[in-house]
């Protein structure tokens, strides 16, 4: 039934002038799907270290010590205004390079490519949350820091039970279309031969050149993980929403 549904699809789209004759090979299949697979990878991993390092970069920025506040707005400037591409290459041919040679050779080195753009694109994205977090922690009204400063509350307390909470209600809306933009960013991991769906494409259409058949795959699928994205993340904002406020 598959075979058949396949072959009716193929048919319908060389009506249109698309070619998915590859569909039928089951080497570039199974690659083409390896790809996808090695993305969501990616996007899983990534993901939760943006947030978390987000969450942290966010809490120095706001800390009023700017022995700890000073490093982490460098890094959030440098990071904010320089492409993610060349992020990417000098974390794996310089940053990579000088590891392997301090442990003795690439052999030794424990950190693959995948590594590195998990790392890159989950801390470049973690410095955009950094700054939505750090919006919404200042928005917190005075009175209730105030109030929780009397009740003898820590800073660390201030911030883990009142300031964090609403600042993340406020940025949830600025929080998702960050992860939307990371999910896009994973597409660089192809720059250094990992082989997530883009690389898989362009291996596969460097045979066939069928480049437009599987750029239409490849829109398709980021579609339809940022959709997932985008409706997990509504879902969220409206779950935390504060009675009163917002519409």
């Amino acid at each position: 039934m598959i075979d058949a549904a396949l072959q009716h699809f193929i048919a319908g789209a060389a009506a249109l002038g698309l070619h998915y004759d590859f569909l039928l090979s089951g080497t570039e299949v199974r690659s083409w799907l390896a790809g996808m697979g090695t993305t969501l990878l990616l996007v899983v991993l990534a993901i939760p270290l943006s947030l978390a390092a987000g969450i942290a970069f966010a809490a120095a920025l706001t800390s009023g010590r700017p022995w700890l506040a000073g490093p982490v707005r460098a890094y959030v400037e440098l990071t904010r205004n320089t492409p993610t591409l060349v992020q990417l290459m000098f974390a794996f041919f310089a940053l990579n390079m000088l590891l392997s040679r301090a442990l003795g050779g690439a052999a030794n080195n424990p950190f693959s490519p995948l590594f590195w753009v998990v790392a890159v694109t989950g801390l470049h994205v973690a410095a955009f949350h950094a700054e939505a977090l750090r919006g919404g922690i200042e928005a917190v009204p005075a009175p209730l820091v105030e109030a929780a400063q009397a009740t003898g509350f820590s800073d660390l307390e201030i911030l883990r039970f009142v300031t964090l909470p609403l600042a993340l209600r406020t940025a949830l809306p600025a929080l998702v279309n960050n992860l939307v933009n990371l999910v896009k960013l994973t597409t660089i991991g192809s720059a250094i031969a990992v082989s997530e769906v883009t690389y898989a494409s362009i291996m596969i259409w460097t045979q066939r050149d069928n480049v437009l058949e599987l750029m239409i795959g490849i829109l398709l699928f980021f579609g339809l993980i940022n959709l997932t994205v985008s409706r997990i993340g509504r879902l969220i904002e409206r779950r935390l929403a504060v009675p009163g406020y917002g519409v």
